[in-house]
């Protein structure tokens, strides 16, 4: 592929329509523009418009004065790299995308595994696409966590992205295979997370930790694991992963934390649903994503043993 310069692609933008008489600076803030985005707009190559004529913020609107915002051109991180690595598509308009992720990809590069990551792969796409984006990750998951992952094609809705998470309008709901019997068929983990003393990967709850907070619902009970729906009411690393250990219930396939692999070679645990109000819009955004093959594999043949018992 021949990466196209920043004149040929396509910059991001935004339009609006002045409902009353508000100066620009004023209610390009009501839109979320802050100071850092109007710096970088006026002197990185971007444009701000009223009624097609270049403006500056100073500027005293009136009703039904039409703006225009042309964001400067994106700059790929250093650190990674565009690459062919094939991505399934779940969601996607000018302000974000929803991409599948399997198990055993990175999300971002790291140290260990320098290629083969989905951001590598977003920016590999948006160079098909002539889009002038780079990798703006918003819900992060796991090497080994399967399911959906949603990137901003902008650093502008990246951040409102990220407000939105922190005001917890973002929803995510997992599935995780939890080893034993779970006595309870609904129930909250409150536990403060952690590092581990001996491990910089490593999470364990602790008194020192920040506070964490775990729903889950269990969907069926099997002989020797229980298929659990989850929804993380905060988002500290491993936190689900750490929690099922913590009271006993390790995940199927985690050995960082306690789970055997004989059923499954990693964690049994994927992110199947995305939901929150679009930033630009306001319309409520549902994404969801099937069980991977191998936790489907494994439901199956625990049904296969259920049907096969004997009277």
């Amino acid at each position: 592929m021949i990466p196209l310069s920043a004149a040929e692609k396509k910059p991001f933008e935004l339009q609006w329509t002045v409902n009353e008489a508000v100066l620009l600076r004023a209610f390009l803030q009501e839109q979320s523009i802050s100071k850092r985005a109007l710096t970088d707009i006026k002197f990185t190559g971007g444009r701000i418009e009223v009624n097609g004529q270049e403006e500056n913020v100073r500027y005293q609107l009136l009703k039904g004065d039409k703006v225009r915002v042309v964001f400067p051109p994106e700059v790929p991180s250093e650190g990674i790299k565009a690459e062919p690595v094939p991505l399934a598509v779940l969601y996607e308009d000018d302000a974000f995308i929803a991409v599948a992720k399997p198990p055993g990809m990175n999300t971002i590069p790291s140290r260990e595994h320098p290629t083969g990551s989905l951001a590598s792969g977003l920016l590999w796409l948006y160079e098909e696409r002539c889009l002038q984006a780079t990798a703006h990750i918003v819900t992060r998951l796991d090497r080994d966590t399967s399911g959906i992952v949603l990137a901003a094609k902008n650093r502008y809705v990246h951040h409102l992205l990220s407000d939105m998470q922190k005001k917890k309008l973002v929803s995510r709901r997992y599935e995780a295979l939890a080893e034993g019997v779970l006595i309870d068929s609904t129930g909250v983990i409150e536990a403060p997370i952690g590092r581990s003393d001996t491990s910089i990967i490593e999470r364990t709850v602790r008194a020192d930790g920040q506070f964490a907070r775990t729903a889950y619902e269990v969907i069926q009970q099997h002989e020797t694991f229980a298929h659990v729906t989850v929804k993380p009411e905060t988002g500290r690393t491993h936190q689900i992963r750490v929690h099922f250990a913590h009271i006993g219930h390790p995940l199927a396939g985690d050995d960082l934390y306690g789970g055997g692999c004989a059923q499954i070679a990693r964690q049994s645990l994927h992110c199947g649903s995305l939901q929150f109000p679009h930033p630009l819009t306001g319309q409520q955004v549902s994404v969801t994503m099937p069980l991977p093959d191998d936790m489907q594999q494994l439901l199956k043949e625990e049904k296969m043993k259920q049907t096969e018992k004997p009277e």
